[in-house]
């Protein structure tokens, strides 16, 4: 099959009306799922249910976990009535967490979409965003009981919720033919807050999963044990997180400016 009948191939499957019920369903299903979580999240945070506090608070372990779940330092840097938010954060993971999983997990189906055709997402892109995620829910929260009762788990599903209900509801309109102005200016705008909430708290994680030994051989490390080799690569990983939340950041921003600075209300997106 020769390149354009591969591209008119793809085109169609795009187009065609299995397919794009098949899309509205995912889009609405993750739209609904997220909000789930989020609904979960907020509910237990402001103890909406009689039932957060209920929660037996898990010792935190690491070097920055242990500085931000200090009683001195919480008492010194947070007005006492944000005490309760503060510790409910810090078992959002025993409401949320569970549910948090899988609902991402479903995300590994818009690499497939990508490679169908289906989606015009840049592959690289779509593939590394999902994988991130997956990373932080499989490879760090799942893996170390330390960063399940890290306050920033909390404000992490909290970005990623909040993200994901904008997106997947925008990208549902979209594709039955309606673009709500307001939920396209939510979506080129929230970011401002929620990309550095989301990406900061992925990275305070990642930290927080590290050995408190120094990640230098000496002494110290014999002591309390040698840096393996994945604990290395999380910490690469920590020091690359942030450069790569301005990557993404200054390019939402560009595409603010292209999307909403011009024909944004008539621009579709599959």
């Amino acid at each position: 099959m020769s390149s354009k009948a591969k591209v008119s191939a793809k085109r169609s499957r795009a187009t065609s009306p299995l397919v794009k019920a098949y899309l509205v369903a995912y889009n609405i299903l993750s739209a609904v799922g997220w909000a789930y979580v989020l609904v979960s999240l907020l509910t237990h945070l402001f103890n909406l249910d009689g039932k957060s506090d209920t929660h037996k608070l898990v010792t935190v372990s690491g070097v920055l976990s242990r500085w931000w779940s200090s009683p001195s330092i919480l008492n010194f840097s947070l007005p006492p009535a944000l005490h309760p938010f503060y510790h409910r954060a810090q078992t959002a993971y025993l409401r949320v967490g569970t549910q948090t999983a899988l609902v991402q997990s479903f995300a590994i189906l818009e690499i497939a979409h990508v490679v169908l055709g289906w989606v015009r997402s840049p592959l690289p892109t779509t593939a590394a965003q999902v994988a991130s995620r997956l990373f932080l829910v499989w490879g760090i929260t799942e893996q170390f009981a330390e960063t399940r009762s890290h306050p920033f788990y909390a404000t992490m599903v909290f970005a990623w919720s909040t993200v994901e209900v904008i997106r997947y509801s925008f990208y549902a309109f979209n594709l039955v033919g309606s673009n709500p102005y307001p939920l396209l200016w939510m979506r080129y705008t929230a970011f401002y807050i929620l990309y550095p909430l989301g990406a900061s708290s992925e990275a305070s994680l990642i930290y927080a999963s590290l050995p408190s030994s120094s990640p230098i051989p000496g002494w110290k490390s014999w002591a309390q044990g040698m840096w393996k080799p994945t604990d290395y690569v999380r910490a690469v990983l920590f020091m690359i997180w942030w450069p790569g939340l301005y990557v993404m950041y200054t390019y939402m921003i560009s595409q603010r400016r292209k999307i909403i600075g011009s024909q944004g209300p008539k621009l579709k997106f599959n």
